[in-house]
C-alpha cells in the first residue's frame, strides 16, 4: 500500500517535496485552460501569452500551492512555513513585477485581473473566505478564471464565446474536483480501504485507480487541447 499523499507526490528529499509542492498535473491542466482562452482570440501574441502563463505558473503553480501547504499540510512535506510562505510572497511579488509590467505594455486594466487573481490565488488555499473554498469556488478560480484572463490578455475584451469556454472549464473542473477528493480522503485519510460486490472485491489500489486514473488521462488531455488549438491558430 503506497503512503504517498498524491499519486504524483514523492517523498524523501528536499527536491521531491518542491516537485510535488507544484502539483505538476493539476498545475499543467489549469495553465492548459489559459492557453485555450488565448486560443479563442482572432490572433495570438505568443509575447503575451508567455507573460500570462508566467504570471499563472507563479500565482498558483507556486504561491497557491505552497500556501496550501502551509494552510493545512495535505503533501506532508518536510518543507518548513518559513520556506513556504517564503517561496508564496516571492513567487506573488515576481508575479506582480509582471503585471507592473503589463499594465504600462498593454493596459492598465490588467490590475483588475491582477487583483481578483491574488483573491484566488490566497484566499482558496487559507480557506477565507469560506464559500471560496468549495467544489464551485475551485471551479471558478482555477477553471473559468483562467480562460477568460487568457483571451482578456490577447484581446482586451471579454466575448461570449470566451464565456462560453469558461463555462466548459469551470464543468470541467467541477468533474476533475469530483475525481479528486475521494482520492484525496482514501490516501490521506485511510490506511484500509476495500469495496466487495456480489461477485468481486475491489482492494485500497483499484479503489484508488478508479479516480487517479482519469483524473492523470483528463489532464494530459486538457495538455494536448491547448496544445492543439494554439497550434492551429498560429
Amino acid at each position: 500500500m503506497t503512503e504517498r499523499p498524491a499519486f504524483y507526490a514523492r517523498t524523501g528529499s528536499a527536491a521531491a517535496d518542491l516537485v510535488a509542492i507544484l502539483h505538476p498535473p493539476y498545475t499543467a491542466w489549469h495553465l492548459s485552460y489559459v492557453v485555450i482562452g488565448a486560443s479563442l482570440a482572432a490572433s495570438v501574441s505568443l509575447s503575451r501569452l508567455g507573460w500570462t502563463l508566467v504570471v499563472f505558473f507563479l500565482a498558483v503553480g507556486i504561491a497557491a500551492h505552497s500556501l496550501d501547504e502551509v494552510s493545512s499540510r495535505p503533501l506532508k512535506t518536510g518543507l518548513g512555513d518559513a520556506a513556504l510562505w517564503a517561496m508564496a510572497i516571492t513567487a506573488l511579488g515576481a508575479a506582480a513585477v509582471v503585471v507592473a509590467l503589463g499594465s504600462v505594455l498593454v493596459s492598465p486594466w490588467i490590475w483588475a485581473w491582477a487583483v481578483a487573481g491574488l483573491f484566488f490565488a490566497v484566499g482558496y488555499p487559507l480557506e477565507w473566505p469560506a464559500f471560496l473554498h468549495t467544489d464551485l469556488g475551485f471551479a471558478v478560480a482555477w477553471g473559468a478564471f483562467p480562460v477568460l484572463v487568457g483571451y482578456w490578455v490577447q484581446t482586451e475584451s471579454v466575448s461570449l464565446g470566451a464565456v462560453i469556454v469558461a463555462g466548459f472549464a469551470t464543468l470541467l473542473s467541477l468533474a476533475q474536483r469530483s475525481l479528486s477528493t475521494p482520492a484525496r480522503f482514501v490516501r490521506r485519510e485511510t490506511t484500509a480501504a476495500d469495496a466487495r460486490f456480489d461477485t468481486a472485491a475491489w482492494d485500497r489500489t483499484r479503489l484508488l485507480a478508479t479516480w487517479e486514473v482519469p483524473l492523470r488521462w483528463l489532464a494530459w488531455a486538457v495538455v494536448a487541447l491547448a496544445a492543439g488549438l494554439l497550434v492551429a491558430r498560429i
